[in-house]
Parts: C-alpha cells; sequence; structure tokens
C-alpha cells in the first residue's frame, strides 16, 4: 500500500506520551474536517467527553456489547460513513471475532477497529483483559490491515494514513504513556518498515512501543560488546513488509523478533512464515510465553516476566550470530515445562 503520512500531527493527545490519547485527538481532527468519520465508542471512558461533545451527531456509545459494536459499524460503514470503533484489544479479537470477520471483514468494509490495551498492556486487570492473540487472529482474517505504532508520534501518522485506506483495518495500541522512538520528523507509509539503526551483524524486527524500545535498547548493548545489530520497526503486520524481512535474511547473519504478543502466530510468525518461503535463515522470537500471566504487575514488569526484556532480546541476537541456538524461540525459565509421558 502507498498510503503515506509525514510529520508529527498536531494532536494534542500526543504530548502525554500515551498512544491511546494521541489517537483520541487525532481522531476529532479528522472528524471535525470530515463529517463521515463517526466514533463508535463501548464505555471506554472520556470519548464521551472529548468527542461526544464538540460532535454529538458524529458519536454513537454502543455500550459494553461489542459484537453489536462490529455490527452496527458494518452497517454504518455501508452507508458511506467512515466508523472508527474503540473497544479493547482482548475483546475486539475474541468476544466479537465473528462479527468482525462475516460483517466487516467479508464484506471489505470501512470500518477502523482501534482496540487499545493491546497485548500485556491492560497489566493488572488480568488475563481476562490481556490480549497476548490478537495480532495472530487479525492477520489471519483477508482484507484485513493490521499495525500496531511504536509511539504517541507514529500513532499520530498511523490513524491519518488508515482514515481513508480500503477495507477494514485494525489498530493495535496500549494503554499508558511510553518513552517516544523517534524525534523530530518522521515518515510513515502503511506496510513498510521503518529502519531504526542500520546493522550488518543480525537485524532485529520488533512492533509496538516497548518492544522497539527494547530493541534500541538490546542494540546499543550488542555494540558495546562487538555485536552490530540492524533494528526495524515493523509498524505494519499485514502486509507484512516482504522486502524488508528478505533483505534483513540476505544481509545478515539472522533474525530476531520482539512482540508484546504471544510467541505463536503473531510478528514472529509472520517473519518466519515470510523467511522460510523466500528466504531461508534462522530466525529467534522474543515474545510473551504461551501461558497466561500469573501475577500483578505494571504492564513494563509483566513484559519482563513473560519473557519480553531488552536482555532476551540480547541473548537471541547473540545466539542468532554465533550459530549456537538451534531453537526457534526464546526459551524462559518460568515457562510451565510439559510433563513427561
Amino acid at each position: 500500500m502507498s498510503v503515506t503520512q509525514r510529520g508529527q500531527g498536531t494532536a494534542q493527545g500526543a504530548v502525554d506520551g500515551s498512544d491511546r490519547a494521541a489517537y483520541r485527538a487525532t481522531l476529532l481532527e479528522l472528524a471535525q474536517a470530515d463529517s463521515r468519520i463517526w466514533c463508535l465508542d463501548s464505555d471506554m471512558g472520556g470519548l464521551e467527553k472529548q468527542f461526544q461533545t464538540v460532535l454529538p451527531e458524529q458519536y454513537v456509545d454502543l455500550g459494553i456489547a461489542e459484537a453489536n459494536l462490529m455490527s452496527v459499524g458494518a452497517a454504518l460503514a455501508s452507508t458511506g460513513i467512515l466508523p472508527f470503533i474503540n473497544t479493547m484489544a482482548a475483546f475486539a479479537s475474541a468476544r466479537a471475532l465473528e462479527q468482525v470477520k462475516i460483517d466487516i471483514a467479508y464484506h471489505r468494509l470501512p470500518v477502523r477497529i482501534v482496540a487499545t490495551h493491546s497485548g500485556l498492556s491492560a497489566a493488572h486487570l488480568g488475563p481476562t483483559h490481556h490480549a497476548q492473540q490478537d495480532l495472530a487472529v487479525m492477520r489471519s482474517l483477508p482484507n484485513m490491515t493490521v499495525m500496531t505504532p511504536a509511539d504517541a508520534g507514529e500513532t499520530v501518522r498511523m490513524v491519518n494514513a488508515a482514515a481513508y485506506l480500503p477495507g477494514p483495518v485494525y489498530i493495535r495500541l496500549g494503554r499508558g504513556p511510553t518513552d517516544p522512538v523517534y524525534h523530530g520528523e518522521a515518515g510513515f507509509t502503511v506496510g513498510e518498515a521503518v529502519q531504526m539503526r542500520a546493522g550488518r551483524d543480525v537485524t532485529i524486527i520488533a512492533a509496538g512501543s516497548y518492544p522497539v524500545l527494547f530493541a534500541l535498547e538490546a542494540a546499543e548493548q550488542l555494540a558495546e560488546e562487538g555485536v552490530d545489530a540492524a533494528v526495524l520497526n515493523m509498524h505494519t503486520i499485514k502486509p507484512l513488509d516482504l522486502t524488508a524481512v528478505v533483505r534483513a535474511a540476505s544481509n545478515t547473519a539472522g533474525i530476531v523478533t520482539v512482540e508484546d504478543h504471544a510467541l505463536l502466530g503473531g510478528l514472529g510468525g509472520a517473519v518466519a512464515e515470510a523467511v522460510a518461503e523466500h528466504r531461508p535463515t534462522r530466525v529467534v522470537r522474543v515474545g510473551v510465553s504461551d501461558a497466561f500471566s500469573s501475577q500483578p504487575g505494571s504492564h513494563h514488569a509483566q513484559l519482563l516476566t513473560g519473557g519480553v526484556s531488552p536482555q532476551n532480546v540480547v541473548t537471541a541476537a547473540k545466539a542468532v550470530v554465533r550459530g549456537r541456538s538451534s531453537t526457534t524461540s526464546v526459551r524462559h525459565s518460568h515457562t510451565p515445562k510439559e510433563s513427561a509421558s
């Protein structure tokens, strides 16, 4: 796809470092400029003050009824409206999946599903609100574009680019603020990875706020140890930037993927599939262990407990470069062991 946005955007919500706040401010700006853009809420809190107060005729709160939310969004889209659906990632990708599949994706309708609390960012709310499988689910749906920004500034560019894409879009956001990845002007093109750092030894491909930050931190540590790591921000999971993946597989010893998602089916799965088909090389995946979170904590703390950390990225990258690993994922000591048969 060739939809491109440049600059940081003017959305005031970006200033607190939260991609959720940046998105909401950007949505309001878009809707003020185009009356076809509507906000469909599911009692998420705050949108009724920020959006409904300004544009009451372009706002509908469907309540905590996510399946109905998707069906209403599809119906409105079929009339020429461009609805932005607001809910949590866990509910968009599980509770309302039938409606997303049949009502939206099947009909290629221009519904933008903006899902917050992705990955482990719901943190203390626990496994009922965690979304460790949403990328695997959404990228498997035909016609669906799937994206996740690395910071608030990229959220602004992503939402602007997504507003007029053909067909349905799934945008995966976190919950709280994170440190910025970009500084100053930056471009954004749907389906084109951003090279955050050049390197010749190993390529680290990350998606999402903490994963990209962890990848950059790991690259700095690797540099101190004599390993030159390239870092790619794969903000679009579908369509995947196949050219960038094949280039990484061809020009470096292998690839490490980093994500706030289960090891199965997300960014790591997409990259491994692409590499296996087009340019076989070693891929080591750093992601959330195949287990539900067992203890409370902050988003950052839960990621570390789940196996997503700068140190695990460093370990994976060194294993790729030195050829000492024959596994396809990083094993974590807290992962439940399989019982002997």
